[in-house]
């Protein structure tokens, strides 16, 4: 009940049975205890059945983020994820290798995530900077948490934006530099870094999972994608 016509419709229905609770309280009659229950049962029902829908509409509104994703993984943020997980040192992680993987499997590799570690410095770089091209990406997925009412989405996104001003602001006052150097000499900004590019591969990792999981052609589409793009970046 999140409008006003509905506490309104609350407070009606508690009154009507205090009403009848303090008829009953009065003449003794029990008749008007069984009619208090009657408010209290209706809003119950009210209740209930509010929480059902907007369950139902939760999980309609993610089953569309999923498709959302599945576009967009495939499209603008395609060369990020492969830049991120090509300059992993580990968990040494390939498309090849989340391709041919059980569910099992990916979700042991997603367990391995938690810690990760690159090849170098210099190689997170062209991942940083594959962040702040796919910026638009960034924002449509905010416009859409805020639609749907995400709020852990939202806070992702907040973030990454925020990394994205940090990284765009120290390339125009430094166009030559290395953000991840200078990152190296500030430990909160380069706890940043971090957190960014490993969320980046977690979320990877999950969306695989759940993609596995529900929608098993999908994932063939998408991991097949991949496969063929990561090989043509080594040749």
């Amino acid at each position: 009940m999140k409008n006003s016509r509905d506490i309104a419709v609350a407070i009606i229905l508690l009154s009507a049975s205090i009403v009848f609770l303090v008829l009953e309280e009065t003449t003794h009659v029990e008749f008007f205890l069984h009619l208090a229950a009657i408010p209290l049962e209706v809003l119950l029902a009210v209740f209930i059945i509010e929480k059902i829908l907007e369950r139902q509409t939760t999980r309609a509104k993610r089953r569309q983020l999923m498709f959302i994703k599945s576009l967009l993984f495939r499209s603008e943020m395609r060369s990020l994820f492969l830049a991120n997980f090509q300059a992993l040192k580990s968990p040494a992680l390939t498309m090849s290798k989340i391709h041919g993987a059980s569910l099992e499997e990916l979700r042991r590799m997603r367990r391995e995530a938690d810690r990760i570690e690159y090849k170098s410095p210099r190689a997170m770089e062209p991942v940083i900077m594959e962040y702040v091209k796919a910026r638009g990406v960034w924002l449509n997925f905010l416009e859409r948490a805020i639609t749907y009412d995400f709020e852990e989405i939202f806070n992702d996104m907040v973030n990454i934006l925020h990394f994205i001003s940090d990284i765009t602001a120290f390339k125009d006052a430094n166009p030559k530099k290395l953000f991840i150097l200078e990152a190296q000499k500030k430990k909160p900004a380069l706890e940043k870094v971090r957190k960014v590019l490993w969320d980046g591969v977690q979320r990877f990792l999950d969306y695989a999972i759940e993609l596995k999981e529900k929608q098993p052609a999908l994932f063939e589409e998408m991991m097949e994608d991949y496969e063929s793009s990561a090989l043509l970046r080594r040749t």
